[in-house]
């Protein structure tokens, strides 16, 4: 039974959510599935990622094949270099103990590195804000403005017609 790691979709219409699967190859996208292993939502920024990498990483082991978009988010997640790890404890290249401090190292400048774009993205959000609240008090201002021209004109007119009307 040919398995691959792929992504099931949820969510209504113009609001996907996925959920990471091992599932027959020969299953439909949003049907039979093996095991749960995580889930992925595209709608946040960054994007929202649950993966239990030990599932993963055991279906890797057994053979399983992830699609293009389930091996970018296995990659981004540390699951394929875990793999890629205990491979090399298989083979004898180091033991289990310099696998799991590796991948600590590893996932220790992920952390730090998905830190930086989450604070990026914060800025970029606070930018746009304060660009619109900017926008917004211009054009308010500006509104503001053009109704008190109108009301001394209204006031000057409106003076004129009632020392006309007394005369």
């Amino acid at each position: 039974m040919p398995v691959k790691i792929r992504l099931q979709r949820h969510g209504k219409k113009g609001k996907p959510f996925y959920w990471i699967v091992a599932a027959d190859s020969r299953a439909k996208r949003d049907g039979k599935f093996l095991e749960k292993i995580g889930t992925y939502n595209p709608l946040t920024q960054p994007a929202d990622i649950r993966l239990d990498v030990d599932k993963a990483v055991k279906w890797l082991m057994n053979g399983a094949i992830p699609t293009e978009t389930a091996r970018a988010i296995l990659r981004f997640k540390g699951a394929l270099y875990k793999k890629h790890l205990l491979v090399g404890v298989r083979k004898g290249a180091f033991d289990m103990e310099e696998a799991e401090r590796r991948f600590a190292e590893w996932e220790k400048r992920h952390e730090e590195k998905l830190e930086q774009l989450k604070a990026k993205y914060a800025a970029q959000k606070a930018a746009k804000e304060q660009a619109d609240y900017e926008r917004e008090k211009a054009y308010s201002d500006a509104r503001a403005a053009k109704r008190e021209e109108a009301q001394k004109a209204q006031e000057e007119s409106g003076g004129e017609e009632t020392a006309a009307d007394e005369a």
